[in-house]
């Protein structure tokens, strides 16, 4: 079949979506559960590291003229990384920290060389699918080969990762956010539904075994916003919607104790008031002396850590790394992407756009990497991806067919 030049022009590359397959390898991270065979953190590492570095080359190679596009997002992505070195090197944060630096700018600049082919479709949509869907399945063959290992007594039975090192929030998180995705397809009919339940059923039952609630509740809350932006437009939501309510109730009425039992994990109600210890750590680190310069710019990239505690709040971590003028940065991200949502018509893209915002910014409570090279910068440029203006089609020439006139001889003889 021949392919229009509009067709022709707008198709994504193959390799845009290895590109972006490395740039999720890269953040899956290196430290997590021990794994049923002990892989080094240094291999790790180098295999994350490796990928970006490959993901910046062949987008560079793909992109050779440099053609970007112009995007807000990606402008203040920049800025969060000039004030990440600046702290860094302002406060002599060391060489981890400035590698940090290095490896968000290469982050950042694969991104830029990718945001040529951003068009408002659901390109990267479907290619945030199927490679989170890989991850899940290599989750879902560690709990097959060993349950033991897969779901250890170190994280109160959570599911984990047992082939690759990942903990109970990432595989809740990745799961949660193809959940949301394929749904809001589905509505759509931009997707079957064989093919939607082969992606939501097995996620759903990794989700539940990883016990997160955080991603649970960012991905009900997502879902709400993203099909409530739909009701006016599109009665396969309303359908949806209404039996999605008429489940809840249901469920809420008839399993209250399963569910909160599964919400409570075992734990008391002082450790969950206190968020499972998250709480003293955010005190800790908000009464810690600063000096003012300290208190703007932070202390530079690190591990997302304060006094050997993981932060757990994408908030506090940006303040403690970027300083205030990282918080106003992450804000002005959220800002943007949000009132770009909110003016846009209905439709599959902005549905989109509003689950993964609103799902980042619900993790954003518990969860770490709005201020550095993370999935969570992953999915808000998907969504960033989503809210691009389509270029105009090209013009196609116009064909002038010559007016034909018939012999003079049969000319004269009608008008005699």
């Amino acid at each position: 079949m021949a392919h229009s030049p509009e067709t022709a022009q707008n198709r994504t590359p193959k390799t845009v979506e290895l590109i972006w397959g490395l740039l999720i390898l890269n953040t899956l991270g290196s430290a997590g559960a021990k794994t049923i065979i002990p892989l080094p953190r240094s291999l790790i590492q180098m295999a994350t590291m490796g990928a970006l570095v490959s993901a910046f080359v062949l987008a560079l190679l793909l992109n050779p003229r440099i053609r970007l596009r112009a995007s807000a997002f990606l402008f203040l992505l920049t800025l969060m990384l000039v004030l990440s070195v600046v702290a860094s090197v302002h406060t002599g944060a060391g060489l981890g920290s400035l590698f940090r630096c290095f490896r968000l700018s290469l982050f950042v600049g694969t991104l830029w060389l990718l945001s040529r082919w951003w068009d408002g479709r659901p390109t990267f949509v479907r290619f945030h699918i199927r490679m989170y869907f890989v991850v899940l399945a290599s989750v879902a063959a560690g709990l097959v080969a060993s349950p033991g290992a897969a779901m250890p007594e170190l994280y109160g039975g959570r599911l984990v990762g047992a082939l690759w090192p990942l903990t109970p929030p990432q595989i809740g998180q990745y799961a949660a956010v193809i959940i949301g995705l394929t749904v809001l397809l589905l509505l759509d009919r931009r997707t079957t539904g064989r093919s939607a339940a082969a992606i939501i059923v097995p996620s759903l039952v990794l989700l539940a075994l990883t016990h997160t609630r955080t991603a649970t509740l960012g991905m009900i809350v997502g879902l709400l916003l993203a099909i409530g932006s739909l009701l006016l437009t599109s009665a396969a939501a309303r359908r949806f919607f209404s039996w999605a309510v008429v489940i809840s109730v249901v469920a809420a009425v008839g399993l209250s104790s399963l569910l909160q039992a599964w919400f409570l994990r075992g734990q008391s109600q002082e450790n969950f008031s206190n968020l499972t210890g998250r709480a003293k750590v955010w005190d800790a680190l908000l009464a810690a002396p600063r000096t003012p310069l300290e208190e703007w710019l932070g202390f530079g990239l690190g591990d997302k850590s304060f006094g050997g505690l993981p932060i757990d709040n994408s908030w506090l971590a940006v303040f403690n790394e970027q300083g205030l003028a990282g918080v106003c940065i992450v804000a002005a991200v959220f800002l943007a992407l949000g009132g770009v949502a909110l003016l846009r018509p209905p439709s599959l893209a902005r549905a989109c756009a509003i689950y993964l915002i609103s799902y980042c910014a619900i993790a954003s409570y518990t969860e770490a990497g709005l201020g550095d090279a993370s999935p969570y910068l992953l999915h808000l440029t998907v969504a960033a991806s989503l809210l691009v203006v389509p270029d105009p089609a090209p013009a196609l020439p116009v064909l002038r067919i010559p007016r034909q006139r018939g012999p003079r001889r049969a000319r004269r003889t009608e008008v005699s």
